[in-house]
């Protein structure tokens, strides 16, 4: 019986499609012993730590496969060898290694030592942290007494700032740092996911992933937004998730990163995933559905100086990328990554009596146009732009219907991604990506993109012969995304990413079948189902880069709410937002740079409360608590770029869509830059400063005026350029004089056709004259970027001064 036991557990562990998912830590004097088996207890490996190594950290795991009664025979010889020094002690139960990190002294483990369940895909099931722990790893004989000790114990302060209890989520089984497509299509799995720009922990794990060639003893972290609900439509009931993962890559808080760096990685980089799957009994076919969207900073080199007298700070562009390379690179990264086409919806201001978002506005539309004009037609970047601030004055624009149509526009161009999985194969482990090896739509070059453009195909058409089963539909894949942007990419953001995502929903389940028509209207009880928990993944995202919950004006006036008391919540929510930018921020960056690897101390360094910038090599910025008197503003950063280069021994996956730049080949190393390893970049930087004298990019007129009539701009250089390198919604939901051969050659650089002009102006010019019922009769103000924009600065010294008096 022993032999079957051992022989059975051999064969499974050579096919490595088992997982440790719970751990017990002993120690001794000398060493840690971390004991780990699999969910079903079949499998038991031994990990060993040595302790006494001062600052060396050494791991060594044990080859051997144990079974239960094997692995308790194993803890008693070490228990009996070590009884002069105090034997095996047990010292907690874990969940798996956060990863291990190092200051100025001793090394430190991080464990997870309570979770919780939070949802399933695919049957995977997904967790959130409880209670984590660090521990020191090196004994307390062995640590001798050190100058640094303060500063060792006001690191650990700052790392535990970091609270791994919140929007921290994970998996042992399922990579929920890539999209649904991309696991069921990119069937390779491995220690490269944690090299993933969505893995939190990279850095930490670093060390014992290259030591030990596998990632058994570690969970990959997902920081963001996860969610998942059990709706009904139709009377059948299905599951919905939606997930936010934010990007590691220049990752911060709002004032402190802002726009792009030179490696093209953007602040605020957030994908957004929407997963639908049918609740059926166990043996029917399982059908799942999901899509993408993607967030992030305005891709350009800027940043924000701010004072704390100084509610709305000056928005300051670099003149150092006169040819946009740094855009040009963030656009190849997202072509690598979704494929074509790139669809850029932006939301900041057209108007202002002051210059500020309207700047970045006219210089985004010049990248764009810059950019365009390398690329064959097919593969242009297609930018709408739509001022949302301005419509949502209008009390005669039904703002979520407007954006409902845009979002018709977008998904009919990116499609959705769907998959049948019949019902002889179970959801489990590796087995759904085998049924995708097996089947005829496994290889990159058979897939069948079906984006349900206006081609009149029914869903029906789609069904095909897989394996003998005539009832299977053929897989639907999304090619391309959709991108949105406001200044902050915060609030008006998530009011437009709800709007695809309803868009999105009612495609999903009628591709479900659970649907009789694609479209579900703002009254339905599914619409406000999904605007709660949209608002929800907005709150928690707009805590995390801004400080305070989202400002969710247009979704509360959307459900009648009381208008006095949601001006009462903005203007907390802007006063919240404003003291965590103005004072907790800079410690909070701090933490994140420690947290990440961005910033790793070292003995006879200055140290990262010493540091006046995040912009340099030495990555960090005074604290909070480190100097009451330090300066009252803070230096904006526009770069990661000398940030600590990552690992050059960096491993590539398999990509989504065949590896393509923005030129389509036609540059060759066009995204040269791209790789996680790329080497570190000097940020040296040249600063236009517009706070003073704005100097406009269009010639004569205001930019506005030059969209709306004549359609020329000029580069900084003043060359004269057509200004259809995009598509401005304003002017479409406006104009009726324009004849049909302008549209067509206004569009033409963005990629839009004639026909799907003139159908999206007819949409929105019909939409724009309705009015929302629950709107009707309600006066609309500016959406609450800023309620306590108006008040004077003796408002906010009085602020400031309730600030001092409270510290």
């Amino acid at each position: 019986m022993e032999a079957e036991t051992r022989t059975r557990i051999d064969e499974d562990a050579d096919s490595s499609g088992y997982y440790l998912q719970k751990f017990r830590l002993y120690e001794t004097h000398s060493n840690f012993y971390m004991i780990g088996r699999d969910k079903n207890r079949s499998f038991w490996r031994v990990l060993k730590i040595d302790r006494s190594e001062p600052s060396e950290l050494n791991i060594l795991e044990d080859p051997t496969t144990y079974t239960e009664h094997e692995c308790c025979e194993l803890l008693k010889r070490i228990d009996e060898g070590n009884l002069s020094t105090g034997g095996l002690k047990f010292v907690t139960t874990c969940y798996g290694i956060i990863g291990f990190i190092k200051f100025l002294g001793p090394h430190y483990m991080l464990i997870i030592t309570k979770r919780r369940k939070i949802g399933a895909i695919c049957g995977h099931a997904i967790y959130s942290i409880t209670k984590s722990e660090m521990i020191q790893i090196p004994n307390s004989h062995m640590q001798s007494n050190m100058a640094f000790t303060k500063n060792e114990n006001r690191y650990k302060k700052l790392l535990c700032t970091v609270d791994l209890t919140k929007d921290f989520f994970f998996s042992y089984s399922y990579n929920v740092m890539q999209s649904l497509q991309k696991n069921l299509y990119n069937y390779e799995s491995g220690p490269v996911l944690y090299e993933t720009m969505f893995v939190w922990n990279e850095y930490l794990t670093r060390g014992i992933r290259n030591n030990l060639k596998n990632t058994l003893w570690t969970v990959a972290l997902v920081y963001g937004f996860f969610k998942q609900v059990k709706l009904a439509s139709s009377g059948r009931e299905f599951r919905l998730t939606l997930i936010a993962r934010r990007s590691r890559h220049y990752a911060g808080t709002r004032y402190l990163k802002r726009g792009v760096n030179e490696k093209g990685r953007v602040a605020n980089d957030v994908e957004t995933e929407q997963i639908v799957f049918e609740d059926v009994p166990e043996g029917c076919p399982v059908q799942i559905s999901s899509i993408v969207q993607n967030r992030g900073s305005i891709p350009l080199l800027w940043s924000q100086e701010t004072s704390r007298l100084n509610l709305k700070p000056d928005i300051i562009l670099s003149k150092k990328d006169p040819n946009y390379e740094a855009t040009k690179l963030h656009f190849e990264n997202l072509v690598k990554r979704y494929g074509n086409p790139i669809i850029i919806l932006n939301l900041i201001k057209t108007h202002e009596r002051k210059p500020r978002e309207s700047i970045l506005r006219a210089e985004f539309a010049n990248a764009i146009r810059f950019i365009n004009k390398s690329l064959p037609e097919e593969n242009r970047l297609r930018f709408l732009h739509w001022d949302l601030h301005k419509h949502f004055r209008n009390k005669a624009t039904n703002v979520l219907a407007l954006l409902i149509k845009v979002g018709v526009y977008a998904v009919n161009l990116t499609g959705i991604f769907y998959c049948q999985v019949p019902a002889n194969l179970k959801i489990d482990g590796s087995v759904i990506t085998s049924y995708v090896e097996n089947s005829d739509y496994g290889d990159s070059g058979s897939h069948h993109f079906s984006n349900n453009s206006d081609d009149g195909d029914s869903l029906e058409s789609e069904v095909s012969s897989i394996g003998g089963n005539p009832k299977v539909k053929l897989p639907m894949f999304q090619k391309g995304v959709l991108r949105t942007n406001c200044i902050d990419c915060l609030d008006r953001t998530n009011v437009a990413q709800y709007a695809y995502g309803l868009v999105a929903l009612g495609r999903q389940l009628h591709t479900l079948g659970l649907l009789e028509s694609e479209n579900i209207d703002l009254d339905n009880l599914l619409a406000e189902d999904l605007m709660s928990i949209y608002e929800m993944m907005g709150d928690t995202l707009a805590l995390q880069y801004g400080g305070s919950a989202a400002h969710n004006k247009i979704f509360s006036e959307r459900r009648g709410q009381w208008k006095a008391a949601t001006q009462s919540q903005e203007f907390f929510r802007t006063l919240q937002r404003y003291y965590s930018n103005a004072y907790i921020d800079g410690e909070k960056q701090d933490a994140i740079n420690v947290f990440l690897g961005y910033f790793q101390p070292q003995q006879g360094k200055p140290a990262l409360w010493e540091l006046d910038s995040d912009q340099h090599h030495n990555v960090g910025r005074r604290s909070g608590y480190a100097d009451k008197s330090a300066r009252s503003f803070m230096k904006r950063s526009f770069s990661d770029g000398n940030i600590l280069s990552e690992s050059d021994a960096h491993l590539t996956t398999k990509n989504l869509v065949p590896n393509q730049s923005l030129s389509a080949g036609k540059a060759q190393g066009a995204n040269k830059g791209l790789s996680e390893s790329t080497p570190a970049i000097a940020c040296d930087n040249e600063i236009s400063d517009y706070r003073c004298s704005y100097q406009p990019l269009i010639k004569d007129v205001q930019e506005d005026q030059c969209l709306e009539s004549d359609y020329i701009c000029y580069d900084r250089h003043g060359d004269s350029c057509n200004c259809s390198n995009f598509l401005d919604v304003d002017w479409l939901s406006s104009s009726g004089n324009s004849c049909d051969e302008d549209i067509y050659e206004r569009s033409s650089i963005t990629g839009l056709s004639l026909d799907g002009v003139n159908r999206l102006k007819g949409e929105l010019a019909r939409s724009s004259s309705k009015v929302g019922s629950s709107m009707k009769g309600k006066e609309h103000e500016t959406i609450p970027d800023d309620p306590l924009a108006d008040y004077s600065e003796n408002f906010i010294r009085w602020v400031n001064n309730g600030v001092m008096l409270l510290n």
